[in-house]
């Protein structure tokens, strides 16, 4: 992945306090999630994860207490974000292709070089054949292959993705992390996920986040870049310690 800036920014917590519905989410979380690193959130149904990346895509924007700041290097940087909810969100009335080259449709920038790539992307995906289908027509794999495809279109320096492989099989879903762990290279990534064997083969760090009002009570940093193998002694590791901090954290 190529930035335009130089290095990712990086992402500061310091003492963020939110509530909603009478329900405090996060009080006085501090954290830093390190510039062009992925670090992937694991935590009870529940916690904060979610909640977490919509804080920092500002969709819908929250009023939250302490401060949330995107620093680069030099200082403040420009926040180019991408977000990949749970949803796949695919416009229904736009075929597959349509849907993961939406941002440059948007902006007039569809281009040869914007055709190539997605065409690369979508075979990656295994999803050849598929470019004019309609949404309605596609299984829920498929569709969220296509989410995650608009996503890496983008080239963002940040990307918030929330469960990004969760409607997929096992051996597509390993196919696909090792898509975006090679694409994503480079960029600011914050994975939401509740498999801690996918944290391992995605993260450059991992953060266990408690029950409300979530605080970061695991953090594991991996010194090798992902994608990882699961017979990858890092892996093996670190696997059996956030298994078992999740399993406190859900028994609570």
């Amino acid at each position: 992945m190529s930035l335009e800036n130089g290095k990712a920014p990086s992402i500061i917590f310091k003492d963020v306090s939110l509530s909603l519905g009478g329900e405090k989410v996060f009080e006085r979380l501090s954290m830093t999630i390190e510039g062009g690193k992925c670090t992937c959130l694991l935590g009870p149904s529940g916690c904060g994860k979610s909640t977490l990346l919509r804080l920092l895509s500002g969709a819908p924007s929250f009023a939250y207490e302490g401060t949330i700041n995107i620093c680069s290097e030099g200082g403040e940087a420009e926040k180019k974000t991408a977000w990949m909810s749970q949803n796949d969100l695919l416009l229904p009335w736009f075929s597959l292709q349509d849907n993961i080259i939406l941002g440059a449709k948007l902006r007039h920038q569809v281009s040869p070089a914007v055709m190539a790539r997605a065409s690369a992307l979508i075979a990656a995906a295994g999803l050849s054949g598929y470019e004019q289908t309609l949404p309605a027509a596609l299984s829920g794999g498929m569709r969220q292959r296509g989410a995650l495809l608009r996503t890496l279109m983008e080239e963002r320096q940040i990307l918030l993705m929330d469960e990004p492989f969760s409607a997929l099989d096992a051996l597509t879903r390993m196919k696909l992390q090792n898509l975006s762990a090679e694409l994503t290279r480079g960029a600011t990534v914050v994975l939401v996920t509740h498999d801690p064997m996918e944290a391992l083969r995605m993260g450059n760090t991992i953060m266990v986040l408690s029950g409300k009002p979530a605080q970061v009570q695991c953090r594991v940093a991996l010194a090798d870049d992902p994608p990882r193998e699961a017979n990858d002694p890092e892996v093996q590791k670190h696997f059996s310690i956030l298994l078992n901090e999740l399993l406190d954290e859900s028994s609570q």
